[in-house]
């Protein structure tokens, strides 16, 4: 992954604007997504002497962890955004998971995402077009 887009990642996590993810908002966007922070799995994430993660962390979490462990991950966002469970993520489901981010899009901007990764031009993206 490239440097912009851990800052993306990190922007949108980081409610507040100052650069950090807190344990609050973390459990908050992770929440909107229909996802759970568990105490344990909190206190794992290493959080600094401050209790936030800035990009740094942000960097080390998204690329730490084995081979195995990605594949996990991705498919677990893979899962969220494939709504209807139907093994694609489809123009309605991406609009659907944007909303709960709360970043709105209509269904026709959300063709134009999907098509912009559609490698084989089916109109959905599979969890191969999503890796």
């Amino acid at each position: 992954m490239r440097s912009e887009e851990y800052k993306r990642i990190l922007r949108c996590f980081d409610k507040d604007g100052d650069g950090k993810i807190s344990a609050w908002e973390l459990r908050h966007r992770l929440g909107r997504m229909g996802g759970e922070l568990m105490l344990n799995e909190e206190e794992a994430l290493g959080w600094n002497g401050d209790g936030l993660l800035d990009l740094e962390d942000v960097i080390e979490l998204m690329e730490g962890g084995g081979e195995e462990e990605k594949m996990k991950d991705l498919r677990e966002a893979f899962e969220m955004y494939d709504g209807e469970g139907s093994g694609f993520i489809t123009p309605q489901g991406l609009n659907k998971m944007l909303t709960k981010l709360g970043e709105s899009k209509s269904i026709d901007e959300c063709m134009v995402m999907i098509k912009h990764f559609d490698i084989n031009g089916d109109g959905v993206i599979s969890f191969d077009e999503f890796k």
